[in-house]
């Protein structure tokens, strides 16, 4: 744990522009799930797809990840997902943007959950064009191990009605989705189209649905509702979200904001959410 906090602190900056291309590839990808936004302006969430990481495929690990070890510290736990953060938006980005995104190592915690032993890095990240910081985040990503993936089918899955909710997005979660997603944010994880692996390697039962796509339906969602992006959007893993499946993104206004969640099939919840304006 003592080498690992050495991590803590530690920094990178990456730049991209928001392209015609970009904002063409995310409404082709999300339509019409998309919240309505000004001429040039960037929909909500577009910029979880700005300046992916890169590496070589010389140095990426057995997930199709990064290896770990560079800006991210070597957790010595196999498994790796997005669980969760929050995202304050103070400017809307805008095509042709140059933005630059500073990256910040803020805490490694190790916890004991359900499935063993998990560790939690925070990364902070600013979001920054000519105009200044226009997107601050907080990023939580999970660590567990390798035995027994949570697939959320156990008698203790949460749950929640979506006729409880004010607007209901039907989704499909097809393999096309999760690949126009992963094509554009340039990530390799190999449970996102692998299903080979997803399957028998990190035991799910089909493909995974990336976190950030949740995430993207329930702020446009969101936005939808409030009539403007929120100011502040927090949102949760609670279970993982598996391909080959309708999901629904459920939202509803509430006296703070919106509150919102997607749901599988069987009614089981896989992210909570909520906004302020």
């Amino acid at each position: 744990m003592t080498d690992l906090e050495a991590w803590i602190g530690r920094t990178r900056e990456t730049s991209d522009l928001v392209t015609p291309r970009l904002r063409a590839e995310f409404r082709a990808t999300f339509t019409p799930h998309l919240a309505p936004v000004p001429d040039g302006a960037a929909p909500p969430a577009l910029h979880w797809c700005l300046a992916p990481e890169t590496p070589p495929a010389d140095a990426l690990g057995p997930d199709g990840h990064a290896a770990k070890g560079g800006f991210l510290p070597p957790v010595p736990l196999p498994r790796r997902m997005w669980a969760g953060g929050q995202v304050e938006t103070l400017a809307e980005l805008r095509e042709g943007d140059l933005v630059t995104r500073t990256e910040t190592v803020r805490d490694v915690a190790f916890k004991e959950g359900r499935s063993g032993r998990l560790c939690f890095v925070t990364v902070e990240h600013a979001l920054a064009t000519a105009s200044g910081v226009a997107i601050r985040e907080r990023q939580d990503i999970v660590y567990r191990e390798a035995a027994g993936a949570q697939t959320g089918t156990g008698a203790t899955a949460e749950r929640d009605d979506a006729a409880a909710y004010e607007q209901v997005w039907a989704v499909p979660a097809t393999p096309t989705l999760l690949f126009r997603y992963s094509a554009m944010t340039f990530n390799g994880h190999r449970f996102h189209y692998d299903q080979p692996y997803a399957t028998r390697v990190e035991g799910y039962a089909d493909l995974v649905v990336h976190g950030p796509i949740q995430a993207t339906l329930l702020m446009n969602l969101a936005a939808t509702l409030l009539g403007r992006v929120p100011r502040t959007f927090t949102h949760r893993g609670v279970s993982p979200l598996t391909a080959n499946q309708i999901f629904r993104i459920c939202g509803r206004r509430t006296g703070e904001g919106f509150e919102g969640v997607t749901l599988d099939e069987a009614g089981r919840v896989c992210m909570r959410a909520r906004a302020a304006v």
